[in-house]
């Protein structure tokens, strides 16, 4: 079973940056669609970013324009760069993967890695 170990969160002020990572035990080669995933706190985990082998990628709404999601299947990593964060971007993210943009992940999920974004 594929285990998947996130990292890269901390404390950020508004209009910060952070990058965050998501480490694969084996090789992501054959997963289509990898993606990061966030929950909030009394909130469901809510997708945020996907992308697939051939790099094609979907974000949701709020982030366009301020995440990119990127691949490096050579590395079994999967990568998140988060830019202009806000205090709404305050959540555990975990990332996981599928056959499909926006489908349903596939693998057991991580601990995940907490980013709050406050002055």
């Amino acid at each position: 079973q594929l285990q998947l170990v996130e990292s890269g969160g901390g404390l950020v002020q508004p209009g910060g940056s952070l990058r965050l990572s998501c480490a694969a035990s084996r090789s992501i080669f054959n997963i289509n669609a990898m993606a990061w995933y966030r929950q909030a706190p009394g909130n469901q985990r809510e997708l945020v970013a996907g992308v697939t082998i051939g790099g094609r990628t979907i974000y949701t709404d709020s982030v366009k324009g301020r995440f990119t999601i990127s691949r490096d299947n050579a590395k079994n990593t999967v990568y998140l760069r988060m830019n202009s964060l806000q205090p709404s971007d305050t959540a555990v993210y975990y990332c996981n993967g599928g056959g499909s943009l926006g489908g349903s992940p596939g693998f057991n999920w991580g601990q995940g890695t907490q980013v709050t974004v406050s002055s």
